[in-house]
C-alpha cells in the first residue's frame, strides 16, 4: 500500500517534472527560432563595411542603414564600423526601423534652418517623354530663381553624401583679383561653382549638404559677380572673422553630419580660388591629406577626369592640373574623406578671364561631377 502511494507520488513529480522540461524546453528552443525567422544573422568578411555586407544581402543601404546600426549598436566598432568573424543582425524587409530616406530632410539640408519651409517637391506623372516612369522635381530658393528647380534623373549616385564647401566666406571674401576695372573676389566665384556641383548631384540622386550657404545668392550666370557678407555656415551659423575659428567651425558641421549618417558613401569637396604670382597661369589642382589613402584615389580621379576632358574639347591643349598631399586644417580634421581643389590664380588674368565666364564655371561643376561619379563607382 506505501508502495503503490510512492508510485502515485512519483508519477505526479514526473509528470510536473515533464511539463517544467517541456516548457523549458520551448523557451530556449522555440523562441530563438521565432528570432531567427525574423532576423537572418551574418558573419562580417575581410573588407566589409555596412554598406557592402547589406548590399550583399540584397538589402538597399539607403533603406535599412538606421534600422542595421539600431540592432547592432553594442556589436559595432568606432564609427559603427564590423568586426571581421562577428555576427549581424540583418533588419527584416518589412521592419518598422526601416524607413526609406526621405526626401524632403535630406534635401532640405541644402537651405538655412529659417528657409526649409521653402522646399516644394512635385512628381511628374509618368508619360512617353520620361519613358514611362515617374520623374521628381525638387524646388529650392538657394539655387535662384532660374535654377531653383531640379528634376531628379538619375538615382546613380544613391547613398552617396557629400558635403559641399567654398572658400572663405562672410567677413572673408578670400583672393581678390582685378580685372577690366572690376573687384573679383574668391568666394563669391567658388560659391557659385560650388553650387552648380550641388545641383548636379542632386539631379543624380545624392543627398547634398551646402556647408557655407548664402540665402539669396544663387546660381548666377553674370560675368562679374556683386560682392557680400552674408554667407553662414551650416545650418545658419555667423562665419567669425578669425581664421582658425571659421576651420574650426566648417569641420565640426561636417563631422557632425559625418557621424548622423553612419557608413554612408560620405565625401567633403572644398572649393577655392588660388593667389599666386601675376605671372602664373594654373590649371585646376587637387589637395588630399597625406594620410588618406582615399582621398588621393578621389582626388587623382578627379584629375583624370579633367585630362580626358581637357582631351576631347581642346585636343592638344595639354592639362598640367597636379595631385599632391597638403597638411590643411579642414583635411586633417574632418572625418569624412576630403579633397581641396584650386580653380585658378586670382592674380593671372588669364586665368580671372576662364573664371568670370559662366559657361565655365558649369563646365567645371559638370566636369567635377563626372568625376564624383567615377569616384563613386570605384571606391564606395
Amino acid at each position: 500500500m506505501h508502495f503503490n502511494r510512492y508510485m502515485r507520488v512519483s508519477n505526479i513529480h514526473i509528470k510536473i517534472f515533464s511539463g517544467v522540461f517541456l516548457m523549458l524546453f520551448l523557451a530556449i528552443v522555440l523562441v530563438p527560432l521565432n528570432l531567427s525567422a525574423q532576423s537572418k544573422e551574418v558573419v562580417a568578411k575581410n573588407g566589409d563595411g555596412i554598406y557592402k555586407l547589406l548590399k550583399r544581402n540584397g538589402l538597399d543601404p539607403a533603406v535599412y542603414t538606421n534600422a542595421f546600426i539600431e540592432m547592432n549598436k553594442t556589436r559595432l566598432g568606432e564609427n559603427n564600423t564590423l568586426f571581421i568573424g562577428v555576427k549581424y543582425r540583418l533588419p527584416d524587409v518589412e521592419s518598422k526601423q526601416a524607413k526609406p530616406t526621405v526626401v524632403p530632410e535630406n534635401n532640405a539640408n541644402l537651405i538655412s534652418t529659417d528657409n526649409k519651409d521653402s522646399l516644394k517637391i512635385a512628381t511628374q506623372k509618368p508619360s512617353s517623354e520620361t519613358g514611362g516612369t515617374s520623374v521628381k522635381t525638387l524646388n529650392y530658393n538657394i539655387f535662384g530663381k532660374k535654377y531653383n528647380n531640379i528634376t531628379v534623373k538619375s538615382n546613380e549616385l544613391k547613398g552617396a553624401v557629400y558635403y559641399l564647401k567654398s572658400g572663405h566666406g562672410g567677413p572673408d571674401p578670400g583672393a581678390m583679383g582685378k580685372y577690366q576695372g572690376h573687384t573679383v573676389c574668391e568666394d563669391e566665384y567658388a560659391y557659385d561653382v560650388t553650387l552648380r556641383i550641388a545641383r548636379n548631384l542632386i539631379e543624380r540622386g545624392a543627398t547634398v549638404y551646402m556647408i557655407v550657404i548664402d540665402k539669396n545668392d544663387g546660381i548666377r550666370d553674370e560675368t562679374f559677380l556683386m560682392s557680400d557678407n552674408d554667407e553662414v555656415c551650416y545650418p545658419n551659423r555667423t562665419i567669425p572673422l578669425n581664421q582658425v575659428k571659421r576651420l574650426q567651425q566648417r569641420v565640426d558641421a561636417v563631422n557632425q553630419l559625418y557621424k548622423k549618417h553612419g557608413s554612408a558613401f560620405q565625401r567633403f569637396i572644398s572649393i577655392h580660388v588660388d593667389s599666386r604670382s601675376k605671372g602664373e597661369n594654373i590649371d585646376i589642382f587637387f589637395y588630399h591629406d597625406s594620410k588618406s589613402n582615399t582621398g588621393k584615389k578621389a582626388a587623382t580621379i578627379l584629375q583624370e577626369t579633367f585630362r580626358e576632358k581637357y582631351r576631347e574639347v581642346q585636343p592638344g591643349r595639354g592639362y598640367t592640373g597636379s595631385v599632391s598631399a597638403r597638411n590643411l586644417y579642414v583635411l586633417k580634421n574632418s572625418y569624412p574623406t576630403g579633397v581641396f581643389i584650386e580653380l585658378a590664380n586670382m592674380n593671372h588674368q588669364r586665368d580671372i578671364k576662364r573664371l568670370i565666364i559662366a559657361d565655365n564655371r558649369q563646365a567645371v561643376a559638370n566636369w567635377l561631377t563626372q568625376g564624383l561619379i567615377k569616384d563613386f563607382k570605384t571606391n564606395r
